[in-house]
This record gives structure tokens, sequence and C-alpha cells, in this order.
């Protein structure tokens, strides 16, 4: 059977861009056709300056709405990334294969550091390796598919060409894994900032869309999207990527087509408005099941140690043959007790 790996980084409030660029997918597909491996990938939060307490919360958070999105522990296997030493286990191997200016590379690391560096800060070794760690995330599970938007295909592309390299120089040890996308909104983009993706790690609230907003506040962030100059309904990303996002959104909550939608509206008023309530209607379901999870904490635990003692057995034949292959002795195992003792 086919495996599949994705995970969700607590670095903010999980957004309707995460849910239809990914978790819907996952839910809707990956879970029922694959051996479905998803987690919160919590170790990645740590790469910038960051609040302990905060990425604790968000990180559980996270779990309670990957549940309440439909994931169902019965069939894929849920857990936070810090749960299950492989990862970290698998990273530094894999940092032994992997180039300075590979990472360096990295489209991600150049503008995080950017941005760190314009606040004033320092920039953590732990970004600029941190795709090495995502590598480790999904090769350690042989996975075969991952399912990430656009901005996350170029870290895929360093997991499979260290995969590649570690066969290679080493011997047969891992899945060279692909990138699977959506249909329809893979990248989701920011309601006031048409050109700039909705990330949950952004500060711009108003161009935001949360999964647990109230329904009030999604009909007020929509019907304040900002458009473009002229008055027809065009699917053009590039003349007019507000109106086209806008579009997006809407085929990807009602399963339909961004163009042919395009031509059903002759204002952006009306187009606002249906989407707004395509919105709340696709967030209602996914609200709902939250605040029944949230009422039954211990539940949501037992989920994530489950899913934690899943994966290490999953991940740990596979890291443990990646030690031997590299050169690594294993483990002197203990001595029996003698017959009396």
């Amino acid at each position: 059977m086919t495996r599949v790996f994705s995970g969700v980084k607590p670095t903010g409030h999980l957004t309707l861009g995460n849910y239809l660029g990914a978790m819907r997918r996952w839910t809707e597909v990956d879970q029922h056709r694959s051996d479905a491996v998803f987690c919160i990938v919590d170790l990645h939060a740590l790469t910038v300056d960051h609040d302990p307490a905060r990425v604790r919360r968000l990180s559980r958070q996270g779990a309670t709405l990957l549940l309440a999105s439909g994931l169902d522990p019965e069939l894929c296997t849920v857990f936070l990334q810090s749960h299950v030493d492989e990862h970290t286990r698998l990273s530094y191997l894999l940092e032994c294969v992997a180039t300075d200016g590979e990472m360096r590379r990295m489209i991600q690391y150049k503008e995080k550091a950017v941005r760190e560096r314009e606040r004033g800060g320092s920039v953590r070794l732990s970004l600029l390796t941190y795709p090495v760690l995502m590598a480790a995330d999904i090769l350690a599970y042989g996975a075969d598919e991952v399912p990430v938007g656009d901005d996350q295909a170029q870290h895929v592309e360093l997991a499979r060409d260290l995969a590649v390299r570690f066969n290679q120089r080493y011997g047969h040890t891992f899945v060279v894994p692909k990138v699977t996308s959506p249909r329809v909104a893979a990248r989701v983009m920011n309601l006031q900032d048409p050109t700039s993706k909705m990330g949950k790690s952004d500060d711009s609230g108003p161009g935001i869309v949360y999964l647990l907003d109230e329904p009030d506040v999604v009909r007020k962030k929509v019907m304040r999207a900002v458009t473009d100059s002229g008055q027809d309904v065009v699917y053009d990303r590039e003349q007019r990527p507000g109106v086209t996002n806008l579009l997006d959104v809407l085929a990807a909550c009602t399963d339909g087509n961004p163009e042919s939608l395009a031509g059903v509206y002759r204002s952006y008023g009306a187009l606002k408005k249906d989407t707004a309530e395509a919105v709340v209607e696709v967030l209602r379901p996914v609200q709902e099941r939250h605040r029944e999870l949230c009422a039954d904490p211990a539940y949501v635990e037992g989920v994530l140690r489950d899913g934690a003692e899943k994966a290490r057995a999953m991940a740990r034949p596979t890291v443990d043959t990646a030690y031997r292959a590299i050169g690594l002795l294993p483990p002197v195992p203990e001595p029996a007790l003698s017959p009396g003792r």
C-alpha cells in the first residue's frame, strides 16, 4: 500500500489555507487510499524565536484540529514529531549527506533569514538545517507521496536528492518520495495581499481566515477582501490575483471549477457574499467537532500516545538500517543474567 506523510508546524493558528490546501485532502482522500502518517512537526517551531508555552498550546490545538477535520486514528497515524526520537536520529545522518550550498539555496531559508535580521534578531543554525529535519520526517517512514503546497515542494525535492545520494553511497535504504498536490486551491492567498500565501505565521490577521474564526468574523474578512481594478469577474492569476483567489476559495469549498465560476458572477460583491457563506459552511463541522474534542482532552492525548507508538514502530527499522549503512556500530546488547540472579 502507498504510504503518505505530511505534517503541520505549530507556529500559528491553522488557517483556511491549511485546510483547503492540505488537511481536507488528507481526510477525504489520503487516509482512505493509503497508509497515511500525519504529525504536528513541533521541532520545526523551534527554529525561530518562540514562546515555549505558545508552542505547546498550538501543538495541542493543531492536533485537535487535525482530528476535528476528519482524520480517523483507526485509518491513519497522528502524533507529535518530538515524541518520536527517530526524527532527530535520522536528521543528523542526513546532515552528513547534505551540503552547505543546498541549505543556503532553500527559498524559505532566504526569506525567513531576511525577516529575522530585519527584526534585529540572529539567525539560528536550525533555521538553515531544518529542511534536513523535514527530509528525515519523510524518509524515516518510507513515504511514497508527500502532499504539500507549492511553497514546500522544494523541500521534498531535497528529500528526494538526499535519499538518492544516501542510497548510492551506502546502499539502498530509503524510498524516494514524490510530491502530490490537490487539483484546486493548492495555495490559498492572503485576502488583503493576494500575491502572498495565507500563512498561519503571518501577522496580517484581516487577510487570514482561521479555522476557529466565528462565522461573522469569516464573513467580515471575506467581504473586505482586496479585489482588483475593473468590474469583470475574470479568472486570471497574473492580472486579477484578488478575484482569482476568491474564485479558487469558492471552487475548493463547493467542489467547483474556478474558471467556470467566473462566468457566473457579474459583480465582486456577489462573489464575495457567496464565497463567505461557502467558507462558513465548510468550517462549521470542523468547529463543532473541535468543541467536542476540547471537552474530552483525554481522548486526544490517547490518540497522540498511540500514534507515537505506531510511528516509532514504523520508523525505527529504517533509521536503524541507515545507521548501519553509514558505518555506525549497533548498540551492544545488555548481558544476559546468569541463572539464579
